[in-house]
């Protein structure tokens, strides 16, 4: 039979203890990743004419190589009019900001950007100045 907390009535088995500490040690990861995120990235995009289906595309099809970058703990490709849309990331600091800028996703979007948009990349780099992640 488990024991009981005679203080406040709580229930204690070792299992519970156990379950607990795991979901402490999950918190305070949670809070050490979002506490890591202090640089960003803004990049703007414009599709060409006609050209707005393939960008889309592209973007949507880099949110696996955004997932196994380990460094990239934020990553959002965003739409805000039909020919314009958005890369939004951050990272721990300008090292994992340099290493993603020379990554896979940086390498698709140059080596496609002459015949997808209408104007370069405008890439701006920012310091993240809050942050709410899931978790």
């Amino acid at each position: 039979m488990p024991a009981t907390d005679s203080a406040t009535g709580d229930i204690d088995t070792p299992r519970l203890r156990l379950s607990l500490a795991f979901a402490e040690r999950a918190d305070a990861r949670k809070r050490r990743n979002v506490a890591m995120v202090k640089v960003a990235l803004v990049v703007r995009l414009v599709a060409k004419p006609g050209k707005e289906e393939q960008v889309r595309a592209l973007l949507a099809g880099a949110e696996p190589l955004a997932k196994a970058e380990s460094f990239t703990p934020a990553w959002f490709a965003l739409r805000t009019e039909p020919s314009v849309f958005y890369i939004v990331d951050a990272f721990a600091n300008d090292a994992d900001r340099g290493k993603h800028l020379g990554g896979e996703i940086a390498k698709a979007l140059m080596a496609k950007a002459p015949d997808l948009l209408a104007e370069p990349p405008k890439i701006e780099k920012a310091d993240v100045l809050g942050v709410k992640l899931p978790g």
